[in-house]
């Protein structure tokens, strides 16, 4: 009686290390969510609605088919890769400077794409497509346009981060 007696007792003063051993499931507000479509909504730029980065397009060189901004997560599996964007502002094309606002899901470290499809038929046409990245990083041949997501990256804290982006054409 006096082992059955030490054993319940070693399990009950046991039993709460076993249980903060457990893994604790994380809020529903720091799961990613990819592939949100969203609007250009300036208005969401507002200091009390971060984050959000407010990107600012210089360059865009015709008012002919889309200029499309994408938000990923500034880490290195995310960066570039199909499907794994946070946001999308996909909008007609307006020749020399245009504005968007990307809410963003939490502070962090993010990047930003933009994409002009020119004739607005949904590839990459090299002879006639730009885009242009956070930081502006140079683009070349060697990297195919895609430079590494450190040159890219970009920190937001709860507020509204500005940034500015060249188009660039071949």
């Amino acid at each position: 009686m006096i082992l059955r007696s030490k054993s319940v007792m070693t399990a009950a003063a046991t039993a709460p290390l076993a249980l903060a051993a457990l893994p604790v499931a994380a809020p529903a507000m720091a799961q990613v969510q990819y592939r949100q479509e969203i609007t250009n909504n300036l208005s969401r730029c507002t200091s009390d609605k971060g984050p959000a980065v407010y990107v600012t397009v210089d360059g865009v060189k015709s008012s002919q088919g889309k200029i499309r901004v994408q938000a990923y997560r500034g880490v290195e599996q995310d960066w570039l890769e199909k499907g794994r964007w946070l946001s999308r502002i996909e909008v007609p094309a307006k020749a020399g400077t245009m504005t968007f606002c990307v809410p963003l899901p939490a502070a962090g470290t993010f990047g930003i794409a933009v994409r002009h499809d020119a004739n607005g038929n949904g590839k990459t046409d090299l002879s006639q497509d730009g885009g242009g990245m956070s930081n502006n990083p140079s683009l070349n041949i060697f990297n195919l346009g895609k430079p590494n997501y450190r040159k890219t990256a970009f920190t937001v804290s709860g507020g509204v981060q500005s940034i500015r982006i060249r188009m660039r054409y071949m």
